[in-house]
């Protein structure tokens, strides 16, 4: 394999671990934001304040209407 081609693979590598790392942690604060005001986990309450965080949390890190993104320097 050719530097090139390894240097590609490893920048996708990192790429998708990022993405998934960031993934989880919206869904893990989510988590701690429910279990810390006392919401037992499986609890039908429990399950409505996660999906309204996670909702929350992804607008928050969402782009404004209208607004492009801007290319990476990686």
């Amino acid at each position: 394999m050719n530097s090139t081609k390894m240097r590609l693979l490893l920048i996708s590598t990192v790429l998708t671990a990022l993405s998934l790392t960031a993934c989880g942690s919206i869904e893990s604060a989510a988590q701690d934001d429910c279990t810390s005001i006392g919401w037992q986990i499986g609890s039908k309450g429990y399950q409505d304040c996660f999906k309204a965080r996670v909702y929350e949390r992804k607008l928050d890190y969402s782009l404004p209407p209208g607004d492009k993104p801007s290319p990476s320097l990686l």
